[in-house]
C-alpha cells in the first residue's frame, strides 16, 4: 500500500483579489515536483470567487473536467452551445476532447462562489467534446456514499472518458464504512470537504486529502457533520 497525505495547510495558494484558490497539485504559478498528479488525477483546485467575477473564455483539450459548486452558483458558457447555471448540489462534467472553449463566472453579484475544480487525464484522446450536468438530490442517501460519476453511460450519475468512479457522502452521524475498489490497479483519493475522517492510521480534517494505491479496499471512520468526496482513478496515465 502506498499513501500520500496532503494536509490543507500544505497546499499551494494564490491570491488574485477576485480569486482565492488552493492547489492540491501543481497548477499555474504553483509548482511542487512532488505534487504534479496522483495517477490520472491532475488537478484539484479549491476556489473562492468574488461576486460577479470569474474566468473569461479559455480553451481546454483532452481533459476530463469536473466542477462541484460547494456554495453559490456558476454561470457557464461554452463553445458546444451550453449556457446556464450550475448550483450547489449539482455536478458538471465536460469532456474537452478535441478542444473546447468556455467561461465560468460567479453568477451572483452579492455572494461568494465556492467550488472544486477537478481535472482527470482521459482514457482516450481526440474524442468529440461532451457536456453533462446533474442534481445529486435524487442520488443522495443519508449517511451513506452515493455514486455521482462512473465510466458507464448507463449509470445513475454522470460518466467520464476514464475508468474512474466518484462518490460523495454527507454524514450527519458517525459511521464506519468500507469502500471496495471497482477496478484492480486503481487508486483512491479522499478529499474531506468538511468535517473529519480516520483512515489508515491517519486523521484528516476539512480540506485534507489522502491518496492511496496498491489496495483493493479501504476502511473509513467518519464523524458526524462530514462531507466527503472519494475519487477512484487509474494510476497509469
Amino acid at each position: 500500500m502506498n499513501t500520500l497525505i496532503h494536509k490543507s495547510n500544505t497546499r499551494g495558494h494564490a491570491d488574485h483579489g477576485w480569486l482565492q484558490t488552493h492547489y492540491t497539485f501543481s497548477f499555474a504559478g504553483y509548482y511542487d515536483p512532488a505534487r504534479v498528479h496522483f495517477g490520472t488525477l491532475r488537478v484539484l483546485n479549491d476556489d473562492v470567487i468574488a461576486p460577479g467575477q470569474g474566468f473569461g473564455t479559455h480553451p481546454h483539450e483532452n481533459m476530463e473536467i469536473i466542477t462541484i459548486p460547494l456554495s453559490g452558483m456558476v454561470a457557464h458558457k461554452d463553445s458546444m452551445g451550453n449556457e446556464g447555471q450550475i448550483r450547489e448540489g449539482e455536478v458538471q462534467v465536460m469532456s474537452a476532447g478535441t478542444g473546447i472553449t468556455h467561461s465560468e463566472f460567479n453568477g451572483s453579484n452579492d455572494s461568494e462562489l465556492k467550488l472544486l475544480q477537478i481535472w482527470i487525464f482521459p482514457r482516450e484522446k481526440g474524442l468529440q467534446p461532451r457536456y453533462g450536468q446533474l442534481s445529486v438530490d435524487d442520488l443522495r442517501i443519508k449517511d451513506q456514499l452515493f455514486e455521482v460519476i462512473s465510466p458507464s453511460k448507463n449509470g445513475s450519475g454522470l460518466w467520464l472518458n476514464s475508468d474512474s468512479w466518484f462518490f460523495m457522502g454527507e454524514f450527519e452521524n458517525d459511521r464506519q464504512i468500507t469502500y471496495d475498489l471497482k477496478k484492480s490497479g486503481n487508486g483512491v483519493y479522499l478529499f474531506v470537504i468538511e468535517g473529519s475522517i480516520f483512515t489508515g492510521d491517519h486523521n484528516l480534517e476539512s480540506r485534507d486529502g489522502i491518496g492511496i494505491s496498491g489496495i483493493d479496499q479501504i476502511s473509513i471512520e467518519i464523524r458526524g457533520g462530514t462531507r466527503l468526496l472519494i475519487m477512484e482513478i487509474p494510476m497509469s496515465i
